[in-house]
């Protein structure tokens, strides 16, 4: 994967990926519900920079999380798809806890499309796979 380096914290890292025309999002370590804001924000930031319909959400890394799905949650997917998204392949934590919490709050997106994954090879095949509702 060639990335355009968007952003790049101690807590997430976000690439541009030009030939797949997507969003590369790596999650880090420990995340709560203020840090997991703070990381959506900066995707919704790199979505209106690069405007495109998928994201591979990579939380693979990720060794803690304590994230459930809330108002905000909703209002950030809004605006997410409001800025194009249509796709999101999300890797799932390899800690178990942190798994669950994944779980959870997936189970209850409607829109965009999300689709689980254990390893981002997988993610990666199925993202190339989907057509953008434009073509």
């Amino acid at each position: 994967m060639q990335l355009q380096p968007i952003t790049d914290t101690p807590s997430i890292t976000i690439g541009f990926d030009a030939v797949n025309n997507w969003l590369y999002v790596d999650w880090k370590g420990e995340h709560d519900q203020e840090s997991s804001q703070t990381c959506c924000l900066l995707m919704l930031e790199a979505l209106r920079k690069f405007p495109c319909a998928k994201i591979l959400n990579d939380n693979s890394s990720i060794t803690r999380t304590t994230v459930q799905l809330t108002v905000w949650g909703a209002w950030w997917l809004e605006e997410m798809q409001r800025a194009g998204l249509q796709y999101v392949a999300w890797v799932y934590p390899r800690v178990f806890e942190a798994r669950q919490a994944t779980e959870a709050t997936v189970k209850f997106i409607q829109q965009p499309v999300v689709a689980t994954f254990d390893d981002v090879a997988s993610a990666y095949v199925w993202l190339q796979k989907q057509r953008n509702a434009a073509g």
